[in-house]
């Protein structure tokens, strides 16, 4: 399996990457990674450099070989999976999911409540609901935001939005957790680096899918 970081676990969140190669050999799942790791070209193409996008496409695709390629960011999930031709993708979430199922993950559930936030990319655009949150309902306790699955609000990061237009993006980043303030919660969970990245509060724990099972369920 590679183990396609995404420019963003890659150089930003880089706590991300090392939360997901820890739970992958907890699982003691066969992995490796690109010494040098070139971009998914999503926000090329979600920005209109259709041309651009394409030859980084073409450059990736020689590199890439028939393994399943396992990604962090729900961005890079859409492009390999929807954007490329003929591979084998796998969100993280996908895989934690299968691996508690088979008991390859085990963790002891606590009293702790936490919500959780869709991505575009990985909920609307790729159908991906039900197993962040069988994920997290295997250590805490999930709390839904008003607004979840098909109708989650954008944490306003993604398309480019946070690069060309910082306030549009900090105004619906701050729409999103009054939401999760709402409920009640003090840690907000989300399966997408981007969203983590924009996602920011003083009063909320903000942590990616694979950082909340390595604080909360690993001792």
């Amino acid at each position: 399996m590679l183990y396609f970081r995404g420019c963003t676990a890659r150089q930003k969140e880089t706590d991300i990457a090392k939360a997901t190669q820890k739970l992958l050999e907890l699982a003691d799942v066969d992995y490796y990674m690109l010494d040098d790791e070139k971009c998914c070209g999503s926000v090329l193409l979600r920005t209109g450099f259709e041309k651009e996008a394409k030859e980084q496409i073409a450059k990736n695709t020689e590199i890439f070989g028939d393994e399943t390629i396992l990604t962090s960011c729900a961005g890079c999930y859409k492009t390999l999976l929807q954007d490329y031709e003929g591979l084998d993708v796998i969100h993280i979430s996908e895989l934690l999911a299968m691996l508690i199922n088979e008991g390859k993950l085990k963790f002891d559930k606590k009293d702790l409540n936490v919500t959780y936030h869709d991505s575009c990319h990985l909920g609307r655009h790729c159908r991906i609901f039900d197993e962040p949150r069988d994920v997290i309902n295997s250590l805490a306790n999930l709390i839904e935001m008003k607004n979840n699955k098909d109708n989650s609000l954008c944490c306003g990061a993604g398309g480019g939005v946070k690069s060309a237009y910082p306030k549009i993006a900090s105004k619906l980043a701050d729409a999103r957790i009054t939401q999760a303030k709402d409920t009640g919660c003090k840690t907000l969970i989300t399966a997408c680096p981007f969203c983590k990245l924009n996602l920011k509060d003083q009063d909320l724990e903000i942590l990616d899918l694979t950082e909340f099972l390595i604080k909360y369920g690993v001792k």
